[in-house]
């Protein structure tokens, strides 16, 4: 079902396309979706307008006839229509009771009471006896007898710029293709001096890309740039705390500069690039059809160096190339050094091993963002790591499909091996224990060279189950009999580490009889034996 508008807003659309408002203009005004605003103008256009009475026609019998002019006889059987105040039949003007006090009702007007207190005033100050509702409607005509003009906000030199986007005109290409176009134009508010490019869609980098080339032609950048609340440049609208895209963000500092949206439907913000668009659209581009692109936009920047740039403002009644020459462009910040370095953005996953994956490629990221999500930005050079907040995590060098970039701060303690510390750390972690077990360590390490390091891991792992004296006392009996296996540590701990005695002869003792005494025992068994025979 096509969307139903209220009369008054249909009312609104057929009034401000009488002006020569654009359909999106009124859109964007209304808050109505264009195809809507573009259907109620044609049907405006199909609805025969009534005939005037006083051209000979007569209205239908039984209807009611519109306001009819002074001496007009109203229709058989209908009501009398009624006639305007102060016109003949009509009320006559000044009956409101507040008519009176009209001197005393203005100025509580201007100083912004409402219909409420200025009665409760009235009734107070002046014995007013009327009701409050005539009160009201008595406001309610002054207001629309003194509207509120519009504030004019003029700028200083080089303090802002204003940013729209337009209808462009057509790309027809070789094979008769009709390709739409949006034209980006960008004003500085002092001076009117202006820069007009034609693209084809209206994305975050495409609105980038047109701002720098317009500060590059400018030769310097204004302090405030204000868009319209286009999701190129507003991630969020919000008049009093806007989000920023996060790529224009980063594009304004840059530059030094600060972007400043508009009010939510509010196009009178940035009125003065609000008319530029109708003039480069009516002057520059009306009736013109381009074969690609890059014409359009060599048309409009021939466009902008004869035309727009040479003419007298209506405005500031100045010469716009004379003036921004002369004042504005001294007053624009400085260009920095090089162009604003372009990225790629977007939110990754920070998977189990503490990496996200980026262009196929992979980089470490704090762990305890592990399981949540980070922004990541690249260029051809780096890739930046971001909070939700947009704080800075990490700067990884970019690494080719298929390749890990790791910060060992990212890589938590207890998932760092000893064998991955090296051998000098796990052999001062041995001398912590005691010198015996360094002294033997050391011997290992110079007998079994490379495959020394599990053993020396293994060796470390004791600790958690064995006290260091123990292990002290074992390693030295390993080193006394050269013993270089670990397996041999283990035996001696399973046994408590019983040490090898080494004994000394000795020559005298009480219980040992000096050979002299055997060598006469010998002599006298050898005696008995003559004896007997």
């Amino acid at each position: 079902m096509a969307n139903q508008l209220k009369m008054a807003k249909v009312q609104a659309i057929r009034i401000l396309r009488q002006r020569g408002w654009s359909c999106r203009r009124i859109a964007r005004e209304l808050g109505v979706h264009r195809e809507t605003v573009a259907r109620y103008v044609r049907l405006a256009r199909e609805t025969p307008k009534p005939a005037n009475p006083l051209t000979g026609s007569e209205p239908a019998p039984d209807s009611k006839p519109a306001k009819a002019p002074t001496g007009s006889e109203p229709a058989p059987g209908s009501k009398p229509a009624k006639a305007p105040p102060g016109a003949e039949g009509g009320p006559p003007l000044g009956r409101s009771r507040c008519d009176p006090l009209r001197d005393v009702i203005l100025p509580k007007l201007e100083a912004g009471l409402t219909a409420q207190r200025i009665y409760q005033d009235l009734v107070a100050e002046h014995g007013f006896d009327g009701s409050y509702y005539s009160v009201r409607r008595y406001v309610a005509r002054l207001r629309q007898e003194r509207p509120r003009p519009f504030r004019r906000m003029e700028c200083e030199p080089g303090a802002e710029a204003q940013v729209d986007f337009g209808r462009g005109a057509p790309v027809v290409g070789p094979d008769g293709r009709r390709r739409r176009t949006h034209v980006f134009r960008i004003a500085l508010s002092h001076s009117r001096k202006s820069y007009s490019e034609a693209v084809y869609r209206q994305t975050t980098e495409d609105f980038i890309r047109c701002l720098e080339s317009a500060f590059w032609s400018f030769g310097g950048a204004p302090r405030t740039v204000v868009p319209d609340n286009l999701r190129a440049a507003v991630s969020k609208a919000d008049w009093y705390d806007p989000e920023i895209n996060p790529k224009l963000q980063a594009f304004c500092d840059h530059y030094g500069t600060v972007a400043l949206p508009t009010k939510p439907y509010t196009p009178r913000h940035k009125g003065k690039v609000e008319r530029g668009i109708g003039y480069v659209q009516d002057n520059a581009l009306k009736g013109r059809q381009f074969s690609s692109l890059q014409e359009q936009n060599e048309h409009l920047q021939h466009w902008e160096r004869t035309v727009a740039d040479t003419r007298i403002h209506g405005t500031t009644r100045k010469h716009v190339r004379e003036h921004f020459e002369a004042v504005e462009r001294p007053a624009l910040l400085p260009l920095p050094a090089a162009r604003f370095p372009f990225f790629h953005e977007a939110q990754r996953r920070v998977n189990r091993d503490g990496h996200v994956e980026v262009e196929r490629a992979y980089y470490s990221a704090p762990p305890e963002y592990v399981g949540h999500d980070v922004w990541a930005r690249w260029d051809g050079r780096l890739v930046r790591l971001f909070n939700h907040r947009f704080e800075q995590l990490e700067v990884h060098v970019k690494k080719e499909p298929g390749q890990f970039s790791t910060k060992d701060e990212h890589i938590l303690p207890e998932k760092t091996s000893a064998v991955e510390r090296g051998g000098a750390w796990m052999l001062q972690r041995a001398a912590l224990i005691g010198p015996h077990t360094r002294h033997w360590a050391e011997s290992m390490m110079q007998h079994r060279g490379v495959a020394g390091l599990r053993v020396l891991l293994g060796l470390l792992n004791l600790t958690r189950k064995h006290p260091d004296r123990t292990i002290e006392r074992v390693c030295a009996i390993a080193q006394s009999h050269g013993a270089y296996r670990l397996r041999v540590i283990r035996t001696l701990l399973q046994r408590d580490g019983v040490q090898q005695n080494q004994f000394e002869f000795t020559q005298e003792h009480p219980i040992i009889r000096s050979l002299d005494d055997y060598g006469q025992l010998v002599r006298d068994a050898f005696a008995k034996e003559v004896t007997v025979e």
